[in-house]
């Protein structure tokens, strides 16, 4: 596949001539990567400012650990988590913000304060509605490679073709997403 450019609302993504930084910005208490640092809303809002001013090109913005191991939150505990960091985000930078999450109401709740992008661990096998926020919403999505589920994914994870079956799965991941009316453009 070629590499493209992606246009959308205010926004796009050009990946024909650099590779992109994606900022991580986690709002949770146990994130793997940074230790829960950003769990408070300020400095979820300073780390993603931040990230912005030194040249990220998307921000990231999480409120569930996928962690191994992790265990999940509610739906309300985790737009209680985006939501108001996505909002003055938004208000603040200039590049799109993605939401990270498998869960469609979360992202319907964080595209509406601001997000841009559906960035789903899951590749829309963890909720079957989450196709439709991104088609109602003409989004991005980034569909991304996870064998079982955080809570299990880490235990005794076997491959007999890691490349050819991380490829498979995401060949069948972007069929799945285009028969459900996701733009094939529009799949990162």
């Amino acid at each position: 596949m070629q590499p493209y450019r992606i246009e959308w609302g205010s926004h796009s993504l050009d990946m024909r001539g650099k590779t992109l930084v994606m900022g991580i910005v986690n709002v949770t208490p146990d994130s793997f990567s940074d230790g829960g640092c950003f769990f408070d809303p300020d400095a979820a809002l300073a780390h993603g400012e931040k990230l912005a001013e030194d040249g990220a090109d998307i921000l990231d913005i999480g409120g569930e650990s996928t962690r191994p191991f992790s265990e999940k939150i509610s739906v309300e505990e985790e737009i209680k988590r985006v939501v108001p960091v996505i909002k003055k985000l938004s208000e603040r930078v200039a590049v799109p913000i993605s939401i990270d999450t498998a869960k469609a109401a979360v992202a319907e709740q964080a595209i509406e304060a601001g997000a841009s992008i559906i960035n789903d661990i899951g590749a829309f096998r963890l909720d079957s509605k989450l196709p439709d926020i991104a088609v109602k919403y003409g989004v991005p999505v980034i569909l991304m490679h996870m064998k079982g589920s955080p809570k299990d994914m880490q235990i005794s994870p076997r491959y007999d073709d890691l490349f050819g079956e991380i490829r498979e799965f995401l060949c069948d991941a972007v069929k799945r997403a285009v028969e459900r009316g996701v733009e094939r453009s529009k799949i990162i």
